[in-house]
């Protein structure tokens, strides 16, 4: 079994619903996010899955919470935008492209700050 990991960023605002305190206004983050994905099999060049189109898929997908305001974004509409759902959310829509029998997404983490992050696996 094949771990791969990659590290990307974006930044957002969002208020956290149904939550009393300070982070229930408005605010953003710069979030750092991790992403994991196991496989089974390596290809002929010795790859399990190519960085570069991990990358790429994981940062077409950030893209579209990138400098938005995260509450106004399906599914965050009816879902507070914590970094626990950012995560959750994260790992459905990475599952969707990188799921199969022989890769798998391990796990997706969201750093808010240098010092706290939620992570989502299965």
């Amino acid at each position: 079994m094949y771990r791969l990991t990659i590290h990307t960023a974006f930044a957002a605002a969002h208020n956290l619903t149904h939550y009393q305190g300070d982070c229930e206004n408005l605010h953003g983050h710069n979030w750092k996010v991790e992403v994991s994905i196991t496989t089974t099999e390596l290809d002929k060049a010795g790859l399990g899955v190519d960085f570069k189109i991990l990358k790429r898929e994981t940062n077409a997908l950030l893209k579209t919470l990138d400098h938005k305001y995260l509450n106004e974004l399906a599914p965050f509409t009816d879902l507070s935008p914590s970094s626990e759902n950012i995560a959750r959310y994260l790992y459905g829509e990475l599952t969707k492209i990188f799921g199969s029998d022989k890769v798998k997404v391990e796990m997706v983490t969201v750093w808010e700050s240098d010092f706290a992050s939620a992570s989502y696996f299965e």
